[in-house]
C-alpha cells in the first residue's frame, strides 16, 4: 500500500471502529449483524474512495470479520467452495486460450471486418450478439465466458492491452459495454438469469402470474429502448481514446486473408469452445453443472496443448479474482442469513406506507436498487427482498403487476451497479483493462440510466399492457 493509499485506509478504519464502539446495533438487529455490516460497509468504501484495491480490501474484511468473531471461519471461507465462482475462474483461463490459439483474433478481425468503422459500431455488435443468444443460457455468468474472449480479442486486434498505457485505447471501454449488455439482455430474456425464474414463481405467490411471453412483452420496448441508447450513453461518460477507425475494415481483412485456414490450435479451440456453449445452453434442460462444463472444456485445452500448466504458473489475476469475489460473497450471504437485508427493507418499507402509489413504487425502486450495493448476488437478493418489496408495494396500492414486474426486471438491470454486484461482472473486472473505481462510478451512471428507461418510463409501458 503506497503512502498515499494508507491515510484514507487509516481514516475509514478508524470511523468503523469508533462507529463499532460507540454506536449500538439498532433494535430488532443482533450485534454481529450490524458489525459485518459495518466491516462490509468499510471494504466498499475503501474500494471506492481508492484506499485499497479491491483484492486487499477483502482479505482485510475476512481476516477482520473473523478475528473479532463476527463470523466463523466457516461462513468467511465457504464462497471458495460455490460453482459459479469456480466457473468464473474457467472462463477466464478458457478465454485466454481463445487468444493464444489464434481463434481471438480470426473471430476480432471478421467482426472488425464487418462492424469495425468504429469503436461505437464494435460496441452496438457486441450487444447485439449478446441479445441473440440471451434467451438460451440460463446463465448470464456463462455469457459472460462467451462475450469476454471476443471483446479482449477485438481490443488486441486494435492494439489495446491490459496495461496503464494503452487499456483506455478501446479495450476499458469494451469491456464496459459487456458488463452493460447483460444488464439489458438479462432483463429482456425470462431464461436469460438464473434468478427470474425463482422470482416469477414467488410473483405467483403473491398472486402475479408471468409467462415466457408476458415477460418478453413487457420488458420489449423499454429493454430495446435500453439497447439503443446505453453504448451511445457509455460512450459519452467512458469514451475510448480510439474512436473512429477508418482503415480498420480493410486492415481485418488483410490479416485475415494473411491468416489463411483455420490452424490445428484454433480448430481444436473452436470446436471446445462451441461445445462448451452449447453444453451451457443447455444445461438448465440436462441438469449440468456449469462449472463442470467449464473445467472439461480447459481440460480439454490442456490435453491438446493449447493451453499449458506454464500459462497456469504464469496466470495470478484469475486467482485473485477468485479470492476478493469468494470473500465477498461469504460476507453478504453472511448479512442476509443474519437478517440484515430484511431488516434494512423493513426500515424502508416503514416510510412509505401513508404515501401516494406512484411515489411508493419510485421509492421503493430506488431502495431495492440502492441496498444491491450490499449483496453480491442478484438471486440472493431477489430471495431476500422481493417478497417484503412487493407485499408493501402492492399494500399501498401499487399495481401488482407493475410492482412485481419492476422489482424483478431491476433485480437484473441493476447487476452494472459494483464490480461484485453480478459475477458475470466479475470477469470483466478481472482482466486488467478497468479499475474498479470505474466500475462503480460508470456502473451507478448505467443504473440511473437504466432505472429512468426500465423503470420509469418502462413503468407507463407495463401500466398501458396490464390495465
Amino acid at each position: 500500500m503506497s503512502p498515499s493509499h494508507a491515510k484514507p485506509a487509516l481514516a475509514i478504519a478508524l470511523l468503523t471502529t469508533g462507529v463499532w464502539l460507540f454506536a449500538p446495533a439498532p433494535a430488532d438487529l443482533t450485534p454481529d449483524a450490524w458489525h459485518l455490516a459495518l466491516i462490509f460497509g468499510a471494504t466498499i468504501l475503501c474500494v471506492l474512495s481508492n484506499a485499497l484495491p479491491i483484492f486487499t480490501a477483502a482479505i482485510s474484511a475476512a481476516a477482520v470479520a473473523v478475528l473479532t468473531g463476527v463470523m466463523t471461519p466457516s461462513q468467511a471461507y465457504r464462497g471458495f467452495s460455490e460453482s459459479f465462482i469456480l466457473l468464473i475462474v474457467a472462463a477466464l483461463l478458457v478465454a485466454k486460450a481463445v487468444v493464444k490459439s489464434g481463434l481471438g483474433n480470426r473471430i476480432a478481425w471478421m467482426i472488425i471486418s464487418r462492424f469495425g468503422h468504429s469503436t461505437l459500431g464494435l460496441a452496438y455488435s457486441l450487444v447485439a450478439a449478446d441479445l441473440c443468444i440471451a434467451p438460451a443460457f440460463p446463465s448470464n455468468t456463462a455469457r459472460a465466458g462467451v462475450l469476454y474472449p471476443i471483446a479482449k480479442s477485438l481490443a488486441l486486434g486494435l492494439d489495446s492491452r491490459p496495461d496503464p498505457a494503452s487499456r483506455k485505447r478501446v479495450g476499458a471501454f469494451l469491456m464496459m459495454t459487456g458488463i452493460v449488455s447483460l444488464t439489458v439482455s438479462s432483463t429482456l430474456w425470462l431464461t436469460a438469469m438464473a434468478g427470474n425464474a425463482a422470482g416469477v414463481a414467488m410473483a405467483g405467490n403473491g398472486g402475479v402470474e408471468i409467462s415466457f411471453g408476458r415477460w418478453l412483452l413487457n420488458a420489449s420496448l423499454p429493454c430495446l429502448a435500453a439497447a439503443a441508447l446505453l453504448p451511445w450513453l457509455l460512450y459519452r461518460w467512458f469514451p475510448p481514446e480510439l474512436n473512429q477507425t477508418p482503415g480498420a475494415t480493410a486492415t481485418a481483412r488483410d490479416n485475415l486473408r494473411q491468416m489463411g485456414r483455420l490452424s490445428r490450435a484454433e480448430w481444436i479451440t473452436a470446436v471446445t469452445f462451441c461445445a462448451m456453449v452449447l453444453l451451457w445452453a443447455l444445461a438448465g434442460k440436462m441438469g449440468t453443472d456449469l462449472a463442470a462444463i467449464a473445467f472439461g472444456g480447459l481440460a480439454l485445452l490442456l490435453i491438446f496443448g493449447i493451453y499449458d500448466l506454464k500459462d497456469l504458473q504464469r496466470e495470478g489475476s484469475a486467482l485473485e479474482v477468485l479470492v476478493w469475489f469468494a470473500i465477498l460473497f461469504a460476507m453478504s450471504t453472511a448479512l442476509n442469513e443474519m437478517g440484515f437485508m430484511q431488516w434494512l427493507g423493513a426500515q424502508i418499507a416503514a416510510q412509505v406506507e401513508a404515501l401516494a402509489w406512484p411515489q411508493v413504487y419510485a421509492i421503493l425502486l430506488a431502495a431495492y436498487i440502492g441496498i444491491h450495493y450490499f449483496f453480491v448476488s442478484q438471486t440472493a437478493h431477489l430471495l431476500a427482498l422481493f417478497p417484503v418489496f412487493l407485499e408493501v408495494g402492492t399494500a399501498s396500492g401499487v399495481p401488482a403487476s407493475l410492482m412485481a414486474l419492476g422489482l424483478l426486471f431491476s433485480t437484473n438491470y441493476f447487476s452494472a451497479l459494483t464490480p461484485q454486484a453480478s459475477s458475470a461482472n466479475v470477469i470483466f473486472a478481472g482482466t486488467g483493462y478497468l479499475q474498479m473505481k470505474e466500475i462503480y462510478r460508470v456502473g451507478l451512471l448505467v443504473t440511473i440510466a437504466n432505472t429512468l428507461i426500465i423503470g420509469g418510463a418502462g413503468a407507463l409501458w407495463i401500466l398501458a399492457l396490464n390495465r
